[in-house]
């Protein structure tokens, strides 16, 4: 006997089929483009890394390092392009200020990615291997919690000099515990799933079970992690900046005009108040896009 089926119900068949076929994936893509404030800010987000290419390539009108000794601290206005004023060396500060959102930004990648490197490799081994040698792990990152993070960053550029890129690394060589710590929790549940059980009676070597298997399924809550550090980074990088002690003149950062800003926020308010405003977008689009990241994640809302 041959059923015949109308077309809204082979319509609503394949929706059915496409629903159950869709990935865990997939389901969190949907969940976060439906979240409008992580999308607004993945938009403003990229205009941002544009303006940053803008300012690294030099592209504006006036160069970051060029003194205009007759604009000294000369207030915004659209005569010669000087739309954020000058500082009080004369430098146009669109130019400076988008240098600086470019070296944040980089600071932010960059140091996120050693502390992830760091981080998801030391939780891993010690969530896995466990025992002593898990005890004697996170006892250290336990000392390491306890002593201050000015104190580790100022030892390694005494170490390893002034260089940005150091700088970077040395921000994020000592941010990276709290990420071994969600690792470390997260492997520790994955050992005893049936897959990683069965590799191990299979002969499969400790470190190709942590490879293959249980750093690809942490990826999940590390990834929200790192949206959810960059700011934190940044921040960090413009307090180092704020002391003097992050990168040099002529190469600026958003930090270090905050910093610089606020000492002339009397006479020269523009000084403070842009690059102000452009960390202040950067960091909330940074966290909005964690925040809907994790709610597009998190098992307990599907």
């Amino acid at each position: 006997m041959t059923t015949i089926i109308t077309p809204d119900e082979k319509e609503a068949l394949m929706k059915s089929a496409a629903v159950k076929g869709r990935s865990l994936w997939d389901d969190a893509m949907a969940r976060l483009i439906r979240n409008k404030a992580a999308v607004t800010s993945m938009w403003v987000l990229g205009l941002l890394v544009v303006l940053a290419l803008v300012g690294q390539l030099e592209l504006w009108v006036h160069d970051y390092d060029f003194l205009y000794r007759d604009l000294v601290s000369a207030p915004p206005s659209l005569e010669n392009w000087h739309l954020f004023g000058t500082d009080g060396q004369g430098r146009d500060l669109v130019a400076r200020t988008l240098v600086g959102l470019g070296v944040s930004l980089m600071v932010g990648i960059v140091a996120t990615f050693v502390s992830l490197v760091i981080g998801v490799t030391y939780g891993a081994i010690a969530g896995f291997v466990g025992g002593a040698v898990d005890q004697a792990m996170m006892r250290f990152v336990d000392i390491m919690y306890s002593l201050p993070f000015i104190f580790f960053v100022i030892i390694l550029m005494v170490l390893f000099g002034r260089n940005i890129i150091l700088i970077f690394v040395a921000i994020g060589a000592v941010e990276w515990l709290t990420m071994a710590r969600i690792v470390r929790g997260q492997t520790i549940a994955l050992k005893k799933m049936e897959f990683v059980e069965a590799a191990e009676a299979a002969g499969v070597s400790k470190w190709m079970i942590i490879r293959r298997h249980i750093i690809p399924n942490v990826l999940g809550p590390v990834v929200v992690y790192v949206t959810l550090m960059i700011p934190v980074v940044i921040l960090a990088e413009s307090f180092l900046s704020f002391l003097g002690l992050g990168v040099q003149e002529p190469l600026t950062s958003l930090g270090q005009l905050i910093s610089l800003g606020a000492r002339e926020m009397e006479l020269s308010p523009w000084l403070l108040f842009f690059p102000a405003i452009t960390m202040m977008i950067t960091l909330f689009s940074l966290n909005f896009i964690g925040d809907g990241l994790r709610d597009a994640i998190d098992p307990k809302d599907r």
